[in-house]
């Protein structure tokens, strides 16, 4: 869907330059805009490999089992029916530790593994869970402690203070969390919404 959309917008722009005879600025801004991209990925390499090397060692040093503990007692009330010591638990709560510290790669494969956890409790194969809805709920807002992306994007960028981010990205990450659950917890037990659990 995404493609034809980008496709559209792609030829529409195209359509309208020409009509109004400006393919020539067109044609400029194309340019400028790619060497701008490979300009900024470049320079986002080192600012990358510096957040996600200190991020690595965070872990490798045990941050994120630091935070798992943390988050245990929130997690046992948000999935009430995920028994504790399952495996989709454990997953869940790595995940959530990994993107609050900004580790998107491992975040995406513990998020991956929680969903296939969750999957085994699941009565309903063909129907997301109530767990595997919060569970997706929170990890589309990941609260992010430490946004490593969004430094070295404005760093590359040339940003006085590329940190100053941190505190910002805190306060909507967490708020569009507590909506983004509540919003589904309520939805939960609404008429349509309610999932009623099987015998």
């Amino acid at each position: 869907m995404m493609n034809w959309i980008f496709l559209g917008l792609v030829i529409f722009g195209v359509v309208a330059a020409a009509f109004n005879g400006k393919m020539d600025t067109l044609t400029k801004s194309t340019f400028d805009a790619a060497k701008s991209a490979v300009e900024l990925a470049i320079g986002l390499i080192g600012i990358m490999a510096l957040w996600l090397g200190m991020m690595r060692v965070a872990e490798e040093a045990g941050l994120v089992k630091a935070l798992s503990r943390l988050v245990r007692p929130i997690m046992k009330r948000l999935f009430p029916d995920v028994p504790a010591d399952h495996p989709a638990m454990g997953s869940m709560i790595s995940n959530i530790a990994a993107n609050m510290l900004g580790l998107g790669n491992s975040a995406t494969a513990l998020g991956l593994k929680a969903m296939q956890d969750l999957q085994s409790l699941n009565p309903d194969k063909e129907t997301a869970s109530n767990a595997m809805i919060i569970f997706m709920a929170i990890n589309a807002t990941a609260i992010t402690v430490i946004p490593a992306t969004v430094i070295g994007l404005r760093a590359s960028a040339g940003a006085a203070n590329p940190t100053s981010i941190i505190g910002t990205t805190l306060i909507s990450c967490t708020t569009a969390s507590i909506v983004a659950v509540t919003s589904a917890k309520i939805l939960q037990n609404i008429g349509p919404y309610r999932k009623e659990k099987k015998a």
